[in-house]
């Protein structure tokens, strides 16, 4: 029991310590980078991301716990780290971060409204066009009928190809995907959601700035997820 409770309490600790240093670390790229963007992820893939790690080797990239980020900007006018900054702060929520960096503006909003990719959409996605399957054979291999009858097609074998025996929705646009229409259009080679990371605003030499629309309809700091339990700098290893 002991044992237990000096582990927790060493935890904690260790916890307190990691949050300090990025507190530290955060507000020193305050200093070092001329330029912050609020930027936000669409259809995270951490394939994508480490492309993007990549990309900015000679920036600063922070995604992870709002909380913390927000803390060390300063949320508040009093707080604020420099003037402004809790602009930024405020608007913190679920998949945003912070980008630092000395590029010239006109050539990061170049670069990211460049860089998008299509990938497979996930459940809970929303679908962005209707999938409509006609009646008749399908090319898939004949081992998969199973499968796709699991999923919810309404298929079956005839001489060894795989037959589907009426028209079938697969989904239906500004419909939310559930898991088994996200397999489906797996399958089908459908890449329905867009990979894209999103400049929001923008802090320069005490200067604030909205780049995207969106961001004034957000900026309020909203409970951080489990998953936010730590701050991640994707340029580390």
């Amino acid at each position: 029991f002991r044992s237990k409770q000096w582990y927790q309490r060493r935890v904690a600790i260790t916890a307190g310590d990691t949050k300090k240093e990025l507190v530290s670390e955060i507000q020193e790229c305050c200093d070092k980078y001329a330029h912050i963007f609020l930027i936000e992820v669409h259809n995270e893939r951490n394939n994508l991301l480490k492309e993007i790690r990549e990309s900015w080797k000679h920036s600063r990239l922070f995604l992870g716990r709002n909380k913390v980020m927000a803390f060390s900007l300063g949320r508040t006018v009093e707080t604020e780290y420099k003037k402004d900054l809790h602009k930024l702060a405020k608007a913190l929520v679920r998949k945003r971060g912070l980008l630092f960096t000395n590029e010239k503006v006109e050539d990061v909003k170049d670069w990211f409204k460049s860089h998008k990719q299509f990938c497979y959409a996930r459940s809970g996605s929303i679908a962005t066009e209707t999938v409509v399957l006609p009646d008749g054979p399908l090319d898939f291999p004949h081992s998969m009928e199973p499968q796709l009858r699991q999923l919810g097609l309404p298929t079956r074998l005839k001489d060894g190809v795989i037959v589907l025996d009426q028209e079938h929705t697969v989904c239906t646009a500004g419909k939310v995907l559930n898991t088994q229409q996200a397999v489906i259009l797996k399958h089908l080679g459908n890449c329905m959601a867009e990979f894209q990371i999103e400049l929001m605003s923008h802090w320069s030499n005490d200067v604030f700035t909205v780049l995207s629309e969106s961001n004034s309809a957000m900026e309020i700091n909203e409970p951080d997820s489990e998953d936010d339990d730590v701050i991640e700098d994707v340029n580390e290893n």
